[in-house]
């Protein structure tokens, strides 16, 4: 059994047991969430919405808040001298589906 899960902009597939990466979600370590944007279900049969499936939740375990690795950001204008380093880290959390519930 597999759900399709839309959070922070982007979207997962997702089976129980799983560990994703997902955008920062405003819960601390050891809580859980309901991601109540389910796109499409999968079980016994595909159960596709329109934009969403009624009734379905995906339920997971919040593992660890984070930061990813610092990726480097070189702006460059040639003939004017001017050079300019940014670097960013993109936060992240780290879940654990526990349940996929279809309604």
């Amino acid at each position: 059994m597999f759900a399709i899960i839309k959070t922070g902009g982007k979207q997962y597939k997702v089976s129980e047991g799983d560990v994703i990466f997902v955008e920062k979600l405003d819960a601390e370590e050891g809580k859980t969430v309901t991601f109540d944007e389910v796109c499409a279900v999968s079980g016994d049969t595909f159960v596709a919405g329109k934009p969403t499936v009624a009734g379905a939740a995906v339920t997971a375990k919040v593992l660890k808040n984070g930061k990813n690795k610092k990726i480097y950001i070189l702006k460059y204008k040639s003939k004017k001298n001017e050079k300019k380093k940014i670097g960013h880290r993109q936060p992240y959390t780290k879940v654990e589906i526990q349940k996929i519930t279809v309604g």
